[in-house]
């Protein structure tokens, strides 16, 4: 499917795949209004006035999200909507000009990007970030926190750091072999396919044992059979009882994964509900293909035509412009 296609939905939304968990995310999802910024009855991220500008560009202008604990919910938007630039404030990998946001009512203003993930919200990149010349379980070595064997003073002594460094080891073979990566473990990251790194990354975080998982376009380069694996694994996140916000453009991934979806446009929030509420949303089918644009030639006449692409121009003109162009104006 092209990327950033809206595909028609189906005429009713019967989950396949009804687990107890998917089934309390929707029941507590079932009551909150489908619009942008809507109250959620628990939500685990809260963020306020989020603004960033690049120069005279306006990136992100979010006046206010809520993301449900313990359901997983799609972030998605035409290119250049603002999504990954909203996950790196959220995350800490950039700072907004202005704005707050939450996470379990603790405020992440000002907070690095590696205090975030050790507070329990981890994230994957669409360009994955395995240590290439790493083997797979010294990569999964590495997403371990807390570990005495970093400091200076005790790493000189092993005793200090031996037991946990085996119990952090059990724990990186066990997410290997959940991700079928158990066979890889001695292997090079920098070996892996592109599929391969995606699940070596999303098994790293999951080496925090984290609350929150945030994926940046979890399907993007993965080869058609690893992709029904990556679905599973996002959906098991959930069974295991941790939250998910992921940016995606397959449409097909977000139907079948998402309990809710998140539409952004220009930076701006202008939809939210459960994935095929939302890809029937004028607003949605507006900001993927334009329709406010379409001109029914038909039925109108030239001078109608004439005023409809004047006023259409005027509007995205500034205003000693919009009055028409002067004899000294190049078009």
């Amino acid at each position: 499917m092209p990327a950033d296609s809206l595909p028609a939905a189906p005429a009713a939304d019967v989950p396949s795949d009804l687990t107890p968990r998917k089934s309390a995310a929707l029941a507590a999802l079932a009551g909150v209004e489908h619009e942008p910024g809507s109250a959620k009855p628990d939500p685990i991220l809260v963020a306020d006035g989020i603004r960033r500008q690049f120069g005279g560009l306006v990136a992100v202008d979010v006046e206010h999200v809520e993301i449900q604990r313990g359901s997983i919910t799609a972030l998605i938007g035409p290119n250049g909507a603002g999504k990954t630039t909203f996950f790196n404030l959220l995350t800490g990998f950039d700072q907004p000009n202005h704005g707050d946001w939450r996470f379990n009512g603790t405020s992440l203003k000002s907070v690095r990007a590696h205090r975030i993930a050790r507070m329990g919200m981890v994230r994957t990149f669409q360009l994955t970030k395995a240590l290439s010349r790493l083997t797979v379980m010294e990569n999964m070595r590495l997403g371990a926190t807390g570990q005495s064997g970093e400091s200076v003073f005790k790493a000189v002594f092993p005793f200090l750091w031996r037991g946990q460094e085996k119990e952090i080891t059990a724990r990186a073979t066990e997410l290997l072999a959940r991700f079928k990566l158990d066979t890889k473990s001695d292997d090079f990251a920098g070996s892996l396919s592109g599929g391969q790194r995606k699940l070596l990354e999303m098994s790293r975080a999951l080496m925090v044992e984290p609350e929150m998982v945030m994926l940046d376009e979890p399907m993007a380069g993965v080869n058609p059979a690893l992709k029904q694996s990556l679905l599973g694994h996002v959906k098991d996140l959930r069974e295991q009882g941790m939250t998910v916000l992921f940016v995606e453009h397959d449409m097909d991934m977000v139907r079948d994964v998402a309990d809710w979806a998140i539409v952004m446009a220009q930076g701006k929030v202008i939809a939210e509900g459960p994935p095929l509420a939302v890809m029937s949303d004028v607003r949605v089918v507006d900001a993927y293909l334009g329709a406010h644009h379409d001109i029914d030639l038909a039925e109108m006449d030239i001078e109608e035509i004439d005023e409809q692409a004047a006023a259409e121009l005027g509007s995205h003109l500034p205003h000693e412009q919009a009055a028409g162009p002067t004899e000294e104006e190049q078009p």
